[in-house]
C-alpha cells in the first residue's frame, strides 16, 4: 500500500479540513503503513452516527481498530449532492487505499473519480439499473458492495400502507429528484397504485431545508398519506419527516428506521446491518481480493415494523393481522 509523506497530508488537511485525528497521530499512522480508508456521505454526521457506529464494530470483528491498524477519513456532503464530487477528490488526494460510500448519488460520484481505488458501497439502490455494476455476480469494475431494488420496495410499501390503512386513496411519494434512483421508483409506485386505485401524486425535496415546503403543500393538496422514498439525505432527517407527517395527521411509510423515528410504518431492508456488513468486503479487499471477484449482495430479509404511539396519536387502529405480522411493535 502507498502512503503520502506527512507534509502532503498536512497540505491536503489545511486546505481540506475535516482531519480525522490530530497530525501526529497521522504521521504515527503512516509510518507503520496501516491502512487509509475513505468514507464519502451524503448526509451528515450526527445523522449517520448509528450506522458509522455499526461500520466501526463490523471492522473490529475483522481485527480492524480505528486509529490501531486502520484509519478512516470522513467526508460529509451535509445533504449537498453537489457537493460529492468535489469531496471525493479531497478523499484520494489524502490518498485513500479503499472508499467507502452510502447510497447511489456518492457511489457514482466516486465511481466517476476513479476506476482504480476499491469501492464498496455500504448500500446503494439497484447497482446494475444505475450503472454502477454491470452484473451482481460479476461487478467487473472497481466496485462492490450491498445494493437492493428499490422500485419493487418501494412499490411493496404502498401495498403495505393500503392493507394498514384501508380508507387512504391519494397518497404521495416523497422523492428527491437529485438521486437518480428516484427515476425508477415513481414508475414503479405508479403502476402499483394503479392496481390499488389510487391516485399516487409525487412531492419532492432535495434536502432538509425543503421538508417544510413540501409538506405545507401535500396539506394544501388533497394528498392523505406519504410514502417516503429512499434517499440518504432523507434517512438522515427521519425524525424531522416523521414529526411532520404527524404534525399533518398523514400515515405515513418509509424504511425499517423511519418507524423506529417516529413514522407510522416501516418496511425494508436493516440499513444497519448492511453497514456491518459491508466490513467484510473492505477485509477482503484489504487483504488482496478485487472488488471485481466480490459479487454484489442483496438483503434477504425485509422487516415489518408498526409504531403504535404514531397510530395512537394519528387516532389509527391498526389491523391486529398486521400486528401479528410485525417483527417489531413499537408502543
Amino acid at each position: 500500500m502507498q502512503f503520502g509523506q506527512l507534509k502532503r497530508r498536512e497540505f491536503i488537511t489545511l486546505l481540506g479540513g475535516a482531519a480525522t485525528w490530530p497530525l501526529a497521530a497521522r504521521a504515527q499512522q503512516s509510518a507503520s503503513r496501516v491502512p487509509w480508508i475513505g468514507f464519502l456521505g451524503s448526509a451528515t454526521a450526527a445523522g449517520s452516527a448509528k450506522a458509522i457506529d455499526e461500520l466501526r464494530m463490523g471492522l473490529r470483528e475483522f481485527g480492524y481498530v480505528e486509529r490501531q491498524n486502520i484509519v478512516i477519513e470522513f467526508r460529509w456532503a451535509e445533504d449537498r449532492y453537489d457537493r460529492l464530487s468535489q469531496l471525493v477528490r479531497e478523499l484520494i488526494a489524502t490518498p485513500v487505499d479503499l472508499l467507502i460510500t452510502h447510497g447511489t448519488p456518492g457511489t457514482r460520484a466516486a465511481r466517476q473519480a476513479t476506476s482504480t481505488i476499491p469501492i464498496v458501497m455500504a448500500i446503494s439502490g439497484d447497482a446494475v439499473a444505475t450503472g454502477l455494476v454491470s452484473s451482481l455476480a460479476k461487478p467487473e469494475a472497481n466496485v462492490t458492495g450491498s445494493t437492493f431494488f428499490l422500485p419493487e420496495l418501494n412499490a411493496k410499501r404502498l401495498e403495505v400502507l393500503k392493507e394498514a390503512c384501508p380508507s387512504i386513496l391519494h397518497p404521495t411519494a416523497l422523492s428527491n429528484p437529485d438521486n437518480p434512483v428516484s427515476r425508477p421508483i415513481i414508475p414503479a409506485m405508479q403502476s402499483a397504485a394503479t392496481a390499488l386505485n389510487l391516485n399516487l401524486e409525487v412531492s419532492r425535496a432535495q434536502g432538509s431545508g425543503q421538508f417544510d415546503r413540501a409538506f405545507a403543500a401535500m396539506a394544501g393538496s388533497r394528498v392523505d398519506s406519504v410514502v417516503v422514498t429512499e434517499d440518504g439525505e432523507f434517512a438522515a432527517h427521519f425524525r424531522a419527516i416523521a414529526a411532520l407527517a404527524l404534525k399533518n395527521r398523514l400515515p405515513s411509510i418509509g424504511a425499517k428506521e423511519y418507524a423506529e423515528a417516529g413514522g407510522l410504518i416501516g418496511y425494508g431492508a436493516n440499513i444497519l446491518a448492511l453497514y456491518r456488513r459491508g466490513a467484510y468486503f473492505v477485509d477482503r479487499i484489504l487483504r488482496g481480493a478485487k472488488p471485481a471477484d466480490l459479487p454484489v449482495e442483496q438483503p434477504t430479509k425485509f422487516e415489518l415494523v408498526f409504531n403504535l404511539r404514531t397510530a395512537k396519536a394519528l387516532g389509527r387502529t391498526l389491523p391486529e393481522t398486521f400486528l401479528v405480522r410485525a417483527d417489531e411493535v413499537i408502543e
